[in-house]
């Protein structure tokens, strides 16, 4: 297989020589041909300990209990999402999972706020059934983001921009970080069911940081394949915005997540999706615009290219 999923190295990039810095640079170009790569970090394994134990603290209560976190009107953006509702837009059927969503708040009179309230809406987090969870899964997303933008750094200057290009669109964006439970396929109401169908997410880059269990399943030259990062190395995978702003350079990561044949275990994992400011322009960067690649995108903002996916997934209304 000529394409492949590489690990590099985040820190080293940050810490070592220009030599080091320009291998991790070719590295991480190199694997996102596939839409994925995997990536050492700095997280703390206490801080992922406990915010996974709070979730599944959450996740085992009660239906009821967890139905009253749920967020109308808010597109999946915060608060609690049950099991049959999120839909793969490849897919008539809706996945085996259910979801707690959660970001950071802007002040109410922020333009950004004022001017895309369903992107930014009041969080809906479970502190009065799990006490202490709310200041856990904050610190948890500051975390995961601050991540994200570093590494953004990197694939910036792949794009042969400067390696802040991505600072200031990611400020203040709405991004989301999501915990999903994928429930055991025994419990499912069709034996057949996966846990979520093929997808390409909507965002930027997507960070993983871990999961309870395999399942996740990327493609790669029309394969697909279990996704095995070696131990500690959070996965990242790229969305639609990035694509366009790439002029197609770098692919969405297509993925699924697929239970073992004859398995009853239920799998935890918590995603973050780095977006970035709904009023961007998606346009493809100058820098990856060619005679051999003319330009295939136009220039739809941010906002309506989520809110889009958002309708078609069937998160809106």
């Amino acid at each position: 297989m000529g394409q492949a999923i590489r690990d590099v190295d985040l820190l080293a990039f940050e810490r070592g020589s220009h030599q080091a810095q320009a291998a991790v640079v070719d590295g991480v170009r190199r694997s996102l041909e596939t839409g994925f790569v995997y990536t050492s970090s700095d997280l703390s394994p206490d801080l992922l300990d406990t915010a996974y134990g709070l979730l599944a603290e959450f996740f085992a209560l009660s239906p009821a209990s967890k139905q009253g976190c749920v967020a109308p009107g808010s597109g999946g953006q915060t608060g609690y999402t049950g099991l049959l509702v999120e839909t793969a837009a490849s897919s008539s059927q809706a996945d085996w999972k259910e979801m707690l969503n959660w970001g950071l708040p802007l002040p109410a009179n922020h333009p950004l706020r004022r001017r895309y309230p369903l992107l930014y809406p009041e969080q809906v987090l479970p502190e009065h059934l799990v006490p202490g969870i709310s200041a856990v899964l904050e610190t948890f997303h500051n975390a995961i983001a601050d991540l994200q933008r570093r590494f953004l750094r990197i694939i910036a200057l792949g794009l042969g921009c400067a390696d802040t290009f991505f600072d200031e669109m990611t400020s203040d964006a709405p991004t989301l970080t999501r915990a999903i439970r994928y429930p055991p396929m025994t419990e499912a109401p069709d034996g057949g069911h996966i846990w979520a169908e093929a997808h390409g997410d909507i965002n930027l880059i997507t960070a993983l940081p871990r999961a309870s269990g395999p399942g996740l399943q990327v493609q790669v030259e029309g394969k697909w394949l279990d996704a095995l990062p070696p131990e500690g190395r959070v996965i990242l995978n790229t969305g639609i915005m990035l694509e366009r702003l790439s002029n197609g350079l770098i692919p969405v990561g297509w993925h699924r997540v697929v239970a073992q044949a004859g398995s009853q275990q239920e799998r935890l994992s918590v995603v973050q999706f780095c977006h970035a400011r709904p009023w961007t322009s998606l346009a493809p960067l100058a820098s990856c615009c060619t005679p051999d690649n003319p330009q295939r995108y136009c220039g739809i903002s941010a906002a309506a290219a989520l809110e889009d996916v958002l309708y078609q997934i069937k998160l809106l209304g």
